[in-house]
């Protein structure tokens, strides 16, 4: 006698036997007692939760002889044949595998076609696998098909169907059992089915099943033959490896790992479980799906690592399984995500260090630059000595003899500035021009950038002289009179006036042209030029022979 799987033997024959899934039983069991069925539906969901298991009871009741409030006989000839797959009332076809235009006009052009039963369901599994041209050439008919015939579209991945196809369907989710449900599930079949299974194998299938009442069944039928089979020690080393930041052990982890047998992906989902697990400790929220022994390793992988270097890896070997789908070779994709997490957080500290250090150097040479500017003037430089030199036309201050002074010859005599009556010391032009760059680092940044080509010329009385190179640049700087003159006054502790000139650079005067020499020339040896005869265009031709006309 041939084996039957327990996911086959027990999978659910009415709605009232489908676990965890009410809000999809309600609808469709009320549905079909109030007739009320929508002509197709879209049913999404992870693996295993009954998504092909909901749409063929559908299909069950919608063609039974006796059905009663909402649910199949499942003893007439109808609900028999379609519980043996040899139904002409249901219709299923993989869309992952016959996803062509073709293959969906071949199935539309029998949907008119009559069955024996009163409806005839079409189930198209993994429906987000149709192509572009497959689902344009369903739409109509999903749209407005015939009146004895319903659409059930099932898929993993909803958000990858088009929204054409989700607007003409009514879509009912399924989720993942929970832990409860499963446990009920677990008990139920290996009562039924009278199985030798203890406490820890049962536990163990729930583990693997992860949700999906499907996976819980395939994990129990692997109990059942063979009993728990688990690579504790493989994960144990990885996540000591994680702990250390210590890449060669979680290396070779990974090498024994698959050298017992496990493969690379099954490695990388215990170890994101094991990960979930320590956070959920980490976090205070203890889980209660594991066995003691689990969570003693757990616990010590999260005393000795912080919250954010355990979420970090549930990401990278997240990421890591997913790429791993595609990957020629998985175990390249999960060494080089737990390398990545045993070095870059050193890594990322160094780089962090040296980031430090340089933002420090970089404010350190800011603040030297900026106390020098910001510094009391004390001699002019080199260049304001050229300027003064050049364009100084003040005549020098007076020099008066204060009274009751020593003779000549016991000191030289005091240079003292003139005051103008009413107000206080005015400063001499020599520190005006030392401290005038200072002095522009106090003003506005639209006054720093305007009057970074400007110079202090003269001053007559109180009025300070300011050359701007020319006179569009004077008419912008207009408007920033009061503002220089506020400037000036403020660091001088006196009341200053300003004006604004233009003073063209020594450079820009002109030159003296040198005297023309009156040349005597020998023509004795000279020749007279040819005749000029015709056009330029005939000359030009002449001077290039072989040369073609190809616009006039």
């Amino acid at each position: 006698m041939q084996y039957t799987s327990l996911y086959r033997r027990y999978r659910p024959r009415r709605f009232s036997e489908i676990r965890g899934q009410d809000h999809v039983v309600a609808a469709l069991r009320n549905a079909v007692k109030e007739d009320r069925v929508h002509h197709a539906y879209l049913l999404s969901g992870p693996r295993g939760t009954g998504k092909t298991t909901a749409a063929r009871i559908l299909a069950k009741v919608l063609n039974c002889d006796k059905p009663l409030e909402g649910e199949p006989c499942c003893v007439c000839d109808s609900c028999l044949a379609i519980d043996a797959g040899n139904s002409f009332d249901l219709h299923e076809l993989d869309a992952a595998s016959n996803n062509k235009v073709d293959d969906m006009r071949d199935l539309l052009g029998k949907v008119a076609l009559g069955t024996p039963g009163r409806t005839k369901v079409y189930l198209l599994d993994e429906v987000h696998m149709l192509t572009s041209g497959a689902e344009n050439a369903l739409l109509k008919t999903l749209e407005e098909p015939p009146d004895h015939v319903i659409f059930i579209l099932a898929t993993t991945e909803p958000h990858k169907v088009v929204e054409t196809i989700r607007s003409r369907s009514q879509h009912l989710e399924l989720k993942l059992l929970s832990k409860e449900d499963l446990e009920s599930l677990v008990d139920d079949v290996v009562n039924d089915a009278e199985l030798n299974v203890d406490a820890d194998g049962k536990i163990h299938a729930v583990r693997s099943g992860r949700g999906s009442a499907r996976d819980t069944l395939s994990a129990l039928d692997r109990v059942v033959s063979g009993g728990i089979i688990s690579d504790d020690e493989t994960v144990h080393n990885l996540l000591s490896a994680l702990a250390e930041k210590n890449s060669s052990k979680a290396l070779g982890a990974v090498s024994e790992g698959i050298s017992r047998g496990r493969e690379p992906r099954v490695i990388a989902e215990e170890l994101l479980g094991a990960l979930r697990t320590a956070f959920l400790l980490k976090m205070g929220v203890p889980s209660e799906e594991i066995g003691e022994e689990g969570i003693n390793h757990s616990l010590s992988f999260s005393d000795q690592v912080t919250p954010g270097l355990i979420t970090k890896a549930l990401e990278v070997i997240g990421v890591a399984l997913v790429d791993m789908r595609r990957a020629p070779d998985p175990r390249v994709d999960l060494e080089v995500a737990l390398v990545r997490l045993t070095r870059e957080e050193v890594q990322q500290s160094n780089e962090l260090i040296e980031a430090l250090t340089a933002r420090v150097e970089e404010l350190e040479r800011q603040l030297s630059s900026i106390s020098a500017a910001s510094s009391a003037p004390i001699k002019p430089s080199s260049k304001a000595k050229e300027i003064l030199s050049k364009t100084n036309k003040t005549p020098p201050p007076q020099k008066v003899q204060e009274e009751n002074s020593s003779p000549p010859d016991e000191s030289p005599p005091q240079e003292k500035q003139v005051k103008t009556p009413g107000s206080d010391e005015l400063p001499e032009l020599n520190n005006v021009v030392a401290a005038w760059k200072s002095i522009i680092q106090t003003m506005s940044k639209r006054a720093r950038s305007r009057l970074a080509a400007s110079q202090i010329i003269e001053i007559v009385g109180s009025e300070v002289v300011l050359g701007l190179p020319n006179e569009p640049h004077l008419q912008r700087c207009l408007d920033l009179s009061e503002e220089v003159k506020a400037a000036l006054s403020n660091h001088f502790s006196t009341p200053l006036q300003l004006r604004l000139t233009v003073v063209s650079s020594s450079s820009d005067s002109p030159k003296p042209k040198p005297k023309k020499e009156n040349l005597e020339v020998d023509t004795t040896g000279s020749i007279s030029a040819d005749t000029f005869e015709g056009s330029a265009t005939d000359q030009v031709i002449k001077a290039f022979p072989g040369a073609e006309i190809i616009d006039n």
